[in-house]
């Protein structure tokens, strides 16, 4: 990578995030700018910790000249992912690597006090005991499920989340915590988590989360696609091709939420006399060789690939990556999907593209919590910005 231009300190951080272990010399070479810029430059990062020595480099004569590279363990960030009945909160370095964590049953529609005041607790107690200050905590990361405005952080009309629409997240958790708290749905931040963990060479890939409900979070020229007002990827309300007048939790028929869900699925089999009680349950039925289970698994499978080969032949993505529990546990969903989009779509689009389960399991919306706020406190204003700050 090569600096051209004027280069403050922000973007000499940028250049440096890759881990390569850099002389000054090289950073003059690689940046053009004048020593005694790269100098003062080196030494604002290095003074802050962002920046950390990194050995010597091969004498040519003289003494050594001293290497530097990025410092992620400077600062620490907090990722939080709060689903419908669960929730795991982590405390990351800057480069998203997770140091500790605590997972917990928490029913969302408790409300946004019971369960920001408990993430709170969380985040706090993750960082005593990994014996972190609070002045070392760069920003807050959370996921909810439901549709974010991200440019507030505010929950705008979610459907299984009564008393949340409109609540002002970030300020509840500054409060707390410190700032800033960006939020976003869980199904960006795993589509984050996925692309940062996974594929970050990827640059169009699309998640897809089929649990409770359905969603995806779009990955277009390597970064998060969110749309206008935050709802790009909303696939679980999309009409479904034989949805029908099945009733969804928006209130429309036919969504595909409303019939390829995980409860979606369990009311399917329960109609037909087949008891399971829930997505784990379902998945316990398939796995012992229930084959009215497995089917109607597959035919969920088939259902999301109907919508899913649409995506394909709009964006082009070259990675298809699906999570949920069903994803992570019912191979025959995901060879719905396969059947659907592989056959549905146009050899061009589908002659290199990848559908797969994801890898980062439960992990995926922790670290892609983390890694929203990394992207937004390293990039080169505000790393610019937090060196004013800490020199007044």
């Amino acid at each position: 990578m090569t600096v051209t231009g004027p280069s403050g300190a922000g973007d000499l951080l940028q250049l440096m995030r890759d881990g390569t272990p850099r002389t000054r010399a090289e950073l003059i070479a690689l940046t053009g700018l004048a020593r005694s810029t790269v100098g003062a430059r080196v030494d604002a990062l290095l003074g802050v910790g962002l920046l950390t020595p990194s050995g010597e480099a091969a004498s040519t004569g003289g003494r050594p000249a001293a290497r530097f590279a990025f410092n992620p363990e400077a600062r620490v960030v907090i990722g939080a992912d709060l689903g419908a009945t669960h929730a795991l909160v982590a405390l990351t370095d800057l480069s998203g690597r997770v140091i500790a964590e605590k997972a917990e049953a928490i029913d969302i529609t408790q409300g946004p006090v019971v369960v920001l005041d408990w993430l709170v607790r969380t985040g706090r107690a993750l960082m005593r005991s990994a014996g972190r200050r609070r002045s070392e905590l760069v920003g807050v990361g959370i996921g909810l499920p439901g549709p974010v405005e991200h440019s507030t952080g505010r929950p705008a009309s979610p459907p299984i989340m009564p008393g949340w629409d409109g609540y002002d997240v970030p300020a509840h958790v500054s409060a707390g915590l410190g700032g800033p708290v960006l939020v976003d749905n869980d199904v960006n931040i795993m589509a984050l988590g996925e692309h940062a963990s996974i594929y970050p060479d990827v640059e169009h890939l699309v998640f897809v989360k089929v649990a409770t409900g359905i969603g995806a979070g779009i990955v277009s020229g390597g970064r998060l696609h969110r749309g206008a007002q935050g709802s790009a990827g909303d696939l679980g309300h999309v009409a479904a091709p034989h949805g029908g007048d099945v009733l969804c939790t928006c209130g429309n028929l036919g969504c595909l939420e409303a019939v390829a869900s995980g409860p979606a699925i369990v009311k399917a089999l329960r109609a037909q006399g087949i008891e399971a009680t829930d997505s784990r349950g379902l998945i316990a039925l398939a796995k012992a060789g229930d084959m009215a289970a497995s089917s109607a698994i597959r035919q969920a499978g088939r259902e999301i690939g109907e919508v899913l080969a649409t995506c394909v032949s709009m964006l082009n993505p070259s990675v298809i990556v699906v999570g949920g529990i069903l994803a992570q546990s019912a191979e025959s969903l995901l060879a719905g999907v396969r059947e659907i989009v592989y056959g549905r779509s146009l050899p061009l689009a589908t002659g290199n593209l990848q559908i797969v389960a994801a890898r980062t399991g439960d992990h995926a919306g922790v670290i892609g919590a983390a890694t929203m706020v990394i992207q937004h406190v390293l990039s080169a204003d505000q790393v610019e910005q937090y060196l004013v700050n800490t020199a007044s």
